[in-house]
């Protein structure tokens, strides 16, 4: 059974930085897309960044310059570094991969709040 588990998150001032992690445990094969979505309250779920299994890498924009994602395979995790974090960026932060079979596994949710 394939599990997704996010760990990182927490309450950060604006200005500030957090490391999101997501470890992938079980077999996943044929893996399309790993990213990251986040839904803030009261809204949609909308993804923040995206990357293929060949490095190509999509961004929001209101992401850009300030995460990036990272990955290591050894540990099969994938990471989402968040700097100059700003308040809007509060929201649960999901992990996901996509599997070329058309298969979608989701985490668990790891709470970001930027706030002073």
């Amino acid at each position: 059974q394939v599990q997704l588990v996010e760990s990182g998150g927490g309450l950060v001032q604006p200005g500030g930085s957090l490391r999101l992690s997501c470890q992938a445990s079980g077999s996943i094969f044929s893996i399309l897309v790993m990213g990251w979505y986040r839904q803030a309250p009261g809204k949609q779920r909308e993804l923040v960044v995206g990357i293929t299994s060949g490095g190509s890498t999509n961004y929001a924009d209101s992401v850009k310059g300030r995460f990036t994602i990272s990955g290591d395979s050894a540990k099969n995790t994938v990471y989402l570094q968040m700097n100059s974090l700003k308040p809007e960026d509060t929201a649960v932060y999901y992990c996901t991969i996509a599997t070329t079979g058309g298969i979608i596994y989701w985490g668990q949710g790891t709470q970001v709040t930027v706030s002073s």
